[in-house]
């Protein structure tokens, strides 16, 4: 969870009378911390995310090493049972399978993945075209998933 304590002075629209400038400087900085608060959360998801990407490669590593070898023969098939696991266990694969929280850290590890596989496989990459909607409820999640981690401490 992440507790931050009341600010209503940070900001003209909430501030209830007059403030002074001192008043303004400290709810002003209260706010930027507690921003900072958030920006770790994010950070720590991405570190989580970055450790635990494609275990199913390894996890499931018989079933996949069998497909990879059946697709060096007769060439890459999305119908094989360790992709069909694959693309329903790891997030990033919007384009494939979108999970319904799909959130904008799946998006940055889509992207990552994206850019590494091709930069380190064949030196080039493509943009894969990403549905504007899933961008949108990616967007709404992760706004839903930061508001639910905090708690504002009674005054």
């Amino acid at each position: 969870m992440i507790t931050i304590k009341k600010s209503p002075a940070a900001d003209s629209r909430t501030a209830q009378g007059p403030v002074s400038r001192m008043e303004l400087i400290q709810s002003s900085k209260l706010h930027i911390k507690d921003v900072g608060k958030a920006m770790m959360f994010f950070q720590e998801m991405l570190q989580i995310i970055g450790i635990k990407h494609d275990y199913t490669k390894l996890s499931e590593h018989e079933m996949f090493y069998k497909d990879f070898r059946m697709w060096q023969k007769e060439g890459f098939d999305k119908k094989s049972e360790w992709y069909d696991m694959h693309i329903k266990n790891e997030r990033h694969h919007l384009t494939e399978h979108c999970p319904d929280d799909v959130n904008l850290i799946d998006v940055l590890e889509m992207i990552a993945d994206g850019v590494m596989a091709g930069m380190g496989r064949s030196g080039s990459v493509y943009i894969q075209d990403l549905d504007p909607e899933i961008l949108q409820k990616a967007y709404r999640n992760t706004f839903e998933l930061l508001q639910k981690q905090v708690v504002v401490e009674a005054e």
